[in-house]
């Protein structure tokens, strides 16, 4: 495959104004390593700040400057720039277009199931499983009692 040949996937969902890009896979689905393709427009965010707890993810410019932000701060990236993100709070992310251009990257991942994601700035957490599949999204502040319920069978 050529990451400049074939079709956009159309996205699944309604995209809120401020998160619209384009994307399509580079490797065949139902494997544990996954990679992608990426166009974000100017002005325009990739994904909510976040962090995985199962899967890490490496990130490579091909085009533009988009802005990546990290626990560290935010720095804009040029074309060839590699970013490694661990899972864990260290490897939190998120790539915002700042610049007047379209920013063309690919976004490799190992893609682990189930998996859980930590959304920063919201307190939300993302429960994922390729089985089922699962993909709801929680407060923690709505967190219940592991026994709230619950009935015992005895």
């Amino acid at each position: 495959m050529n990451v400049y040949d074939g079709e956009w996937e159309q996205t699944p969902y309604a995209t809120p104004p401020g998160w619209e890009q384009r994307t399509k896979p580079l490797l065949p689905p139902g494997h544990d390593l996954g990679m992608r393709l990426y166009e974000l427009p100017p002005g325009q965010t990739q994904v909510v700040y976040h962090f995985h707890h199962g899967n890490e993810e490496a990130l490579l410019v091909l085009r533009g400057r988009p802005t990546l932000r990290t626990p560290e701060g935010e720095r804009e990236l040029a074309p060839g720039d590699v970013a490694f993100f661990p899972k864990g709070p260290d490897g939190a992310h998120q790539i915002v277009n700042r610049s007047d251009e379209p920013a063309l990257y690919v976004i490799a991942a190992n893609h682990v199931s189930p998996e859980v994601v930590e959304h920063v700035d919201s307190g939300k957490v993302l429960a994922m499983s390729r089985i089922g599949p699962l993909w709801p999204v929680h407060r923690r502040a709505d967190a219940v009692d592991y026994f709230d319920g619950e009935e015992a069978r005895g």
